[in-house]
């Protein structure tokens, strides 16, 4: 029989966590909060300046690698981290981009997809297969809000987010039907005050990083399917959904461009 010590430490070698995205914003507040909790995690973006900060914090706990969710390379890079980190119990997902593309910019539309479909589909199935094959995990993803409807400002963005809903559920019902002890959780939290949406407009009941990664642990924790941040934006998306599409076509749905202030 193991002792009540031998047990704790058992479990605290299983908190292994690998973050996608974790160079800034969310996924950077949620693997400072998985430090916190005892877990030891892999951390990836392509931006690792910030990322050697947080590992010479947390030297034996913390990973690094320089990930591209766009390059094929990605998977094997992927698989690389979870092996010095020896395992992989959480895959947290939080790589993305998004601009508002009134005028169909081509560029914009075509990166949007490339990163948040293409790149979103790359990373999540090697999280998966490599869950299915060690017989347990749990994925969880930021997705948005975005994808409760089609968003006229940025239509890339809001397909994709969509696309990403119905991934995860997707991939949950195919977990369930092969008898794979997968979870997932899908994030899905309004506009957020971090670098993504730092593109000169104003935007509606802003909620804090830190803020959401407290809600994004706490829901993670609690093995929720489906998690809207927050209460308010619950309430939003519910309103998204009840309007019907020859109403919803119409609305002017648009955010305000912030007042430059005057030079001194």
């Amino acid at each position: 029989m193991f002792q009540k010590s031998e047990l704790f430490l058992i479990f605290v070698d299983m908190k292994k966590a690998i973050v996608i995205g974790a160079s800034s914003g969310i996924g950077m507040e949620v693997a400072k909060r998985l430090l916190a909790d005892g877990w030891t995690i892999g951390i990836a973006a392509r931006r690792t300046e910030l990322l050697l900060q947080l590992k010479a914090k947390y030297p034996e706990r913390v990973e690094v690698e320089t990930i591209d969710v766009n390059h094929e390379e990605a998977e094997d890079l992927l698989l690389s981290l979870i092996a010095v980190v020896g395992g992989m119990d959480l895959f947290f997902y939080a790589s993305g981009i998004g601009k508002q593309n009134p005028t169909l910019d081509a560029d914009i539309e075509i990166s949007t997809v490339t990163t948040n479909a293409l790149g979103f589909t790359r990373m999540i199935g090697v999280a998966y297969r490599y869950m299915a094959q060690k017989g347990h995990g749990h994925i969880a993803a930021i997705t948005s809000i975005a994808g409760t409807k089609g968003l006229g400002p940025a239509p890339s963005y809001s397909a994709t987010k969509a696309f990403q809903n119905t991934y995860l559920q997707a991939l949950e019902q195919q977990a369930f039907t092969r008898g794979l002890n997968i979870r997932f959780t899908d994030i899905r939290p309004g506009f957020v005050g971090t670098a993504l949406l730092n593109d000169n407009h104003q935007y509606p009941m802003l909620l804090k990083a830190d803020h959401v990664a407290d809600e994004i642990v706490d829901a993670i924790g609690k093995g929720r399917h489906v998690k809207v941040i927050d209460w308010r934006w619950c309430l939003v998306t519910v309103l998204w959904r009840c309007i019907p599409c020859w109403l919803w076509r119409r609305l002017p749905i648009r955010s305000k461009e912030k007042k430059k202030k005057p030079s001194p």
